[in-house]
């Protein structure tokens, strides 16, 4: 079959290079795609915001599955507009990504369907945010409701920090997205990512994850999209994964479809491990990045027949399995990240990174130019290794990195320490 892939990150990538493997793929598209994807798909200029376009695109092209890998093409609609021509997609129509789409809306299901999350509220108005902020306390945690490209969450230290936080996201700092803020408790514990697909009525729980959201080591500074990932989390044991399933995913699952927007695709549920067992912190509606690129790296199963079954149904009967190794990835990002950086500067010495069998670079915000490739986005490539433990999945990763010649990108160095410090133990 014919598969196109909407994205252009390195979620995307792996999504690729995981479909690549499985014997159902013909020819498969990538939109936009980048440049590390050469050989695995082909890269087409399309905009998936013009949902003409895409079915046009799909219908010329004989695409018999649409992969949409990011939130945005979710939330505006992309996959109800596949669905009324007949075409497989995997993701969920834009009522189900409500999930990802407002965080006021998740949070009113949690309370709702009686999912453990933290305490909120919802306001519009900066008189009310502020008294409610100051009724809370801090430390407290201010979100803007919709999109915000993983960077509009604030955790206030302080009051003054919450007022300072509430008077930008209602003050226009992220556009649309803060038109509305969630305020809500702030959760003490280890947090967690976990997977699930759905197809409506079943789900086929994936691996677990452990992400590292903020950009400088030891966890500090500001939230980013990601700064590395790995898999599995420790911290998600057997108990506590039943616990996340019976408690949070189970009951998303039947609300979601008693509200008359059924859920198709996968969960990505993003977890505060507290005293009292997980809790919800917030929904994702897509794959994690990078999350996204340990999980491709550990799953043995074809992905394929995985994805069909979140569109068609019967995902509980999809057989997953996965390898016993560990995986981690470390993101190098553009010097200014998440603010300003420059654009255009040049990788080198990629091809040597790449070489160890273990070892994979997704690539993210990159592009070939008269046969150089160029940085062009703030996080740009995904070092991703797997090794029989986290802590030597961490060091292929980082020899690979050490090796690529980029002055003008970092990298955190401390990516998956609280795993490795618990084998250390």
């Amino acid at each position: 079959m014919n598969i196109l892939v909407i994205g252009s990150g390195g979620r995307e990538h792996a999504l690729v290079w995981k479909i690549a493997q499985s014997p159902l793929a013909n020819v498969i598209y990538a939109a936009p795609g980048n440049s590390g994807m050469d050989g695995l798909a082909t890269c087409v200029s399309l905009n998936s915001s013009n949902h003409n376009a895409v079915v046009a695109f799909c219908h010329e092209k004989n695409i018999a599955l649409v992969v949409v890998g990011p939130e945005v093409p979710l939330v505006e609609g992309l996959v109800d507009r596949l669905d009324s021509e007949n075409i497989t997609a995997f993701g969920p129509s834009a009522a189900a990504a409500r999930l990802e789409g407002s965080k006021g809306f998740t949070k009113d299901l949690c309370a709702r369907y009686n999912i453990p999350t933290a305490a909120y509220g919802r306001f519009t108005e900066p008189e009310m945010a502020h008294a409610f902020a100051i009724k809370m306390g801090a430390p407290i945690v201010i979100k803007a409701d919709g999109l915000a490209a993983g960077k509009g969450v604030i955790i206030a230290e302080t009051i003054a920090q919450a007022h300072a936080a509430i008077d930008d996201i209602l003050g226009g700092q992220f556009g649309e997205a803060g038109a509305e803020l969630v305020i809500e408790d702030f959760l003490v514990g280890e947090e967690a990512s976990f997977f699930a697909l759905c197809d409506g009525d079943n789900i086929l729980p994936l691996a677990t994850a452990q992400d590292h959201k903020q950009v400088g080591e030891g966890d500090t500074g500001p939230n980013t999209g990601g700064m590395g990932a790995y898999s599995p989390a420790a911290v998600m044991t057997d108990e506590m994964t039943r616990r996340t399933i019976n408690e949070i995913i189970l009951p998303t699952v039947r609300g979601m479809k008693e509200e008359g927007h059924p859920f198709r695709g996968v969960f990505f549920a993003g977890l505060m491990i507290t005293d009292k067992g997980p809790e919800l912190i917030e929904y994702n509606v897509r794959f994690g990045d990078p999350e996204c690129q340990v999980l491709m790296m550990r799953m043995k199963s074809d992905i394929v027949p995985a994805l069909i079954a979140c569109a068609k149904g019967g995902v509980d009967k999809v057989d997953m399995t996965w390898h016993d190794t560990s995986a981690l990835t470390v993101v190098m990002a553009a010097r200014g990240y998440p603010g300003n950086y420059d654009k255009n500067t040049e990788i080198r010495r990629l091809d040597q990174a790449g070489q160890d069998e273990n070892t994979f670079i997704f690539h993210a915000g990159t592009k070939k130019e008269n046969g150089k490739t160029l940085a062009t986005g703030g996080r740009v490539l995904n070092v991703t290794a797997v090794g029989e433990n986290v802590s030597a999945a961490r060091d292929r990763a980082y020899a690979a990195l050490d090796q690529i010649d980029w002055p003008q990108g970092f990298c955190r160095r401390d990516i998956g320490w609280r795993a490795i410090k618990r084998e250390k133990e």
